[in-house]
């Protein structure tokens, strides 16, 4: 039997263009929300702001352009045109919990923790199973030194997630900073269940004296796309 090998990266975005690139033409902002999608995928981002901008263009309304708009300016450092961006799709669609949590991500990464924190509360107040959320307020609660209430952001985040390494991790690393040992141990040992890696990464952490303890882990995870690539 021969086998079949798959195609080119540059054949299936050529292809993907093509075909998109035609119905683009049609005055249908989805095809350019589309389009866009295929372009950042293949990091030509600049390209998928354009599209992004002709779709906002047709209808200025399209919160989802706007959320897309703000994901490419944060992956490209631009924090504060990202902001605006989930600002004006907000305006839209203000019960909207993922854009609350997209907004609180990039103040994050700006380093603008209280307006973090104020993002990520509004987007638990609207849906308390989002946990990460849960995960970026509790950072940003510890950010700003407010450890006994990033504890308990990170618990929820946890059993959310009860195989969430990240989320046990920083609980663990939270509980350390509070002294709470009794509940470290009971950290240390879910984690151990299922990830020794990193519970051997919390118990070297945890065995240096609280001064020398490092930041907390960047918000590593945004999920910024995931609730609009469905």
């Amino acid at each position: 039997m021969t086998e079949t090998k798959p195609a080119p990266a540059g054949f299936v975005f050529s292809a993907t263009s093509a075909l998109l690139e035609s119905a683009s033409m049609k005055l249908n902002p989805w095809w350019h929300y589309q389009y866009s999608r295929v372009l950042a995928l293949f990091k030509r981002y600049d390209r998928a702001i354009e599209e992004l901008r002709v779709a906002l263009e047709i209808d200025p309304s399209y919160s989802r352009a706007f959320g897309s708009l703000g994901f490419l300016y944060a992956t490209l450092g631009r924090y504060q045109l990202a902001v605006e961006q989930f600002r004006t799709a907000l305006s839209l669609e203000p019960n909207n919990a993922v854009l609350l949590f997209d907004l609180g991500y990039v103040y994050h990464l700006d380093k603008r923790y209280e307006q973090a924190i104020e993002a990520f509360q509004n987007a638990v107040r609207l849906n308390r199973k989002i946990d990460r959320a849960w995960y970026g307020l509790g950072l940003a609660l510890a950010s700003v030194g407010r450890h006994e209430e990033s504890a308990q952001a990170l618990d929820e985040a946890a059993h959310l997630q009860p195989m969430n390494s990240l989320a046990w991790y920083e609980l663990g690393m939270a509980y350390h900073t509070l002294n709470r040992r009794d509940k470290l141990k009971e950290v240390i040992a879910h984690l151990n269940r299922y990830d020794p890696k990193t519970t051997l990464h919390l118990k070297r952490a945890t065995e240096k004296p609280l001064n020398a303890v490092p930041p907390a882990e960047p918000l590593v995870t945004s999920g910024i796309t995931a609730a609009r690539q469905q």
